[in-house]
């Protein structure tokens, strides 16, 4: 096999995910030759990897010094921390180093709408993709949800892209330049990557750099660019809008969506349930709208958009009690705008939650105590949530879901909710976040059999 790395201009590609293996097919697309290392000693994927890319130079294990420092170019993969010793001294040595975003951006010429935040990007990046394609354009959806960016190249070109970006992502941003850029939300998340809530917080900062446009949230400060002079900026929010402000007011005692002082239509028209699902659809539509996309199409999308599986997705109605699986809410924040998107006047909610915490602060979730009928705990961490709510509702431990969604049924009444909304990843007991709705759903069908 040829010494790749004694020649000169080679790119060296870290990780063996989804991601380096989309970057993998565009460098050897391009003919670029590279050297493939992972810090794992044996990826899962190494026995797919060797079959599509015989030729590859593949090195395993702990980075070594001596081929970072002596490449031309590093494209890191999300899941791997920049702040690996390695890869800082090559940065500090003036390697360029990025990741597959910066390298996508690099060949498209169409405008690029760019969505990051700690919840809702799947489902506001999915609603934006779906207003663009009712408006008659030819729209690529990509990045943190379904396709890899790099295999959109694949794909023929695009008017418009739709990208949802993790901050794992965004850590390598040196220049985005999206058409429009937005920050939904910020709340506590990864912080078994990050060493404070502030260093998250910067990363998700990044989707801004030399964006033309810019969407932020008027309830979350943490939204707002640190400098925007002379950037195009909309917001919304579930407040009263403003100038280029997506908002609500109430027209003839009923609320609607809201641009700036004119009624758009009535919330009750949105087929995805939730107030927290009112929010993405402003953010959706103030997105669109930035992008030029006519304000009928989008307002017809909201209307038959059902929502994405796994996300404050209905399940089924038994004996008065709705069963919603929000598996994907991996984190407090996204927990706590189910349970606030769920709120109702009367009836309350039964929460099945618990899981690989990932360092989080579980104690903001207390908030919610007075709109819940009980609490079970699942998995890992489980206990941690269980003890916040010791004294303040019923609190019952799950060996499995099954069980948590039986606990759930006998404990609910006519009117509740029984939510499965974990707060925490999946991987102590599940393959992902959708496995562990898969369960759900199936233990849901087996009680209202």
């Amino acid at each position: 096999m040829v010494n790749l790395i004694a020649q000169s201009n080679v790119t060296v590609l870290v990780g063996m995910g989804m991601t380096g293996q989309s970057a993998a097919r565009y460098l050897t697309s391009v003919g670029r030759p590279f050297v493939w290392v992972d810090t794992r000693e044996a990826p899962p994927a190494l026995d797919s990897v060797r079959a599509q890319f015989p030729e590859a130079n593949i090195e395993l294990g702990e980075l070594r010094e001596d081929t970072l420092l002596a490449a031309a170019e590093i494209i890191v993969s999300p899941g791997v921390p920049l702040s690996n010793p390695v890869l800082v001294k090559a940065e500090t040595e003036g390697i360029p180093m990025l990741g597959d975003i910066e390298l996508f951006l690099r060949e498209v010429k169409a405008p690029v709408i760019a969505i990051t935040g700690s919840n809702a990007k799947s489902t506001v990046t999915t609603l934006v993709g779906e207003m663009a394609q009712n408006a008659g354009k030819q729209v690529l959806i990509g990045g943190n949800i379904g396709v890899p960016v790099l295999d959109l190249l694949q794909q023929p070109a695009a008017e418009l892209y739709v990208l949802e970006l993790s901050s794992f992502q965004l850590e390598s941003i040196k220049q985005l330049n999206a058409e429009v850029a937005t920050v939904l939300n910020v709340s506590e998340d990864h912080m078994d990557r990050y060493d404070s809530f502030a260093q998250y917080y910067i990363a998700k900062q990044r989707v801004y750099f030399g964006a033309r446009k810019v969407v932020v949230n008027r309830e979350d400060p943490l939204t707002a660019p640190p400098l925007a002079e002379g950037v195009e900026q909309f917001s919304f929010g579930l407040n009263m809008p403003d100038r280029r402000g997506f908002g609500v007011i109430t027209k003839a005692g009923q609320e609607c969506l809201a641009f700036e002082f004119k009624a758009l239509m009535p919330i009750d028209d949105i087929k995805i349930p939730g107030r927290h699902n009112v929010a993405n659809a402003l953010a959706a539509l103030a997105l669109g709208h930035a992008v030029d996309l006519p304000m009928d199409a989008m307002l017809q999308t909201l209307k038959v958009f059902t929502g994405l599986p796994h996300r404050c997705q209905w399940v089924a109605e038994n004996g008065g009690v709705n069963y919603y699986n929000d598996s994907k809410g991996t984190n407090v924040g996204a927990t706590l705008a189910a349970l606030n998107g769920l709120k109702k006047p009367n009836g309350k909610i039964v929460l099945i939650a618990g899981g690989v915490g990932k360092g989080a602060d579980f104690s903001p979730l207390k908030a919610a105590a007075a709109g819940l009928r009980a609490l079970v705990a699942i998995g890992q961490d489980g206990d941690q949530i269980a003890d916040l709510f010791a004294d303040l509702v019923p609190v019952f431990q799950a060996r499995n879901m099954a069980e948590a969604v039986e606990l759930s049924a006998r404990h609910a009444q006519s009117g509740d909710d029984v939510l499965l909304s974990p707060a925490c990843a999946s991987f102590d007991m599940y393959k992902g976040f959708e496995d562990r709705g898969e369960h759900f759903v199936q233990a849901v069908k087996e009680v209202v059999a």
